[in-house]
């Protein structure tokens, strides 16, 4: 099963209409959505089964029956994807397009491109070919998952700054 997601706050109806395209082209079935409520305007998917909102219980079962996560380039969504040990293939949101308010996801996207498991496309038209690649893949490197909490080391460092008991290199000198 593959799985798309856009977060609640908005639409994103470039990566919805993309998503619906491959599914009818590649007579896939197997896609379920969360695509956020589309108004009386915006984009309905007719190719696969969606919902505007599921709530978090469910929203993570379909996390973690997912073979594939599709979705906008958001930190939760991503987050989520790593820590239950998913692919994702994400698509960032464009401040042009008035999809968001700054381009602070195609940074995201830039940063996370090079991670194990994470897949970027950066416009709809690249949607159906990774897609069509992704799935024909078989190791996707997405079932190590990562860890709930930070490192040990990184959380005793940031506790010693913190309690101020850190002691830099030059402190010690």
């Amino acid at each position: 099963m593959i799985f798309l997601t856009v977060g609640f706050e908005l639409p994103f109806d470039r990566l919805v209409r993309a998503v619906d395209q491959w599914c009818v082209e590649r007579r896939r079935r197997d896609v379920f959505g969360q695509i956020a409520d589309p108004g009386t305007d915006g984009y309905k998917p007719f190719h696969f089964q969606w919902t505007a909102f599921l709530p978090p219980n469910r929203l993570k079962q379909r996390f973690l029956d997912a073979d594939l996560i599709i979705a906008h380039a958001g930190m939760g969504s991503i987050i989520t994807a790593l820590s239950v040990g998913k692919p994702i293939l994400i698509m960032p949101r464009r401040a042009a397009l008035r999809e968001t308010r700054n381009d602070h996801q195609f940074h995201t996207a830039k940063r996370f491109c090079n991670r194990a498991g994470v897949f970027v496309a950066e416009a709809e038209e690249e949607i159906g070919p990774e897609l069509d690649r992704l799935s024909a893949r078989r190791d996707l490197g997405g079932e190590k998952g990562i860890q709930a909490f930070a490192e040990p080391a990184l959380i005793e460092a940031v506790r010693s700054v913190i309690l101020g008991t850190h002691r830099s290199e030059t402190q010690s000198s």
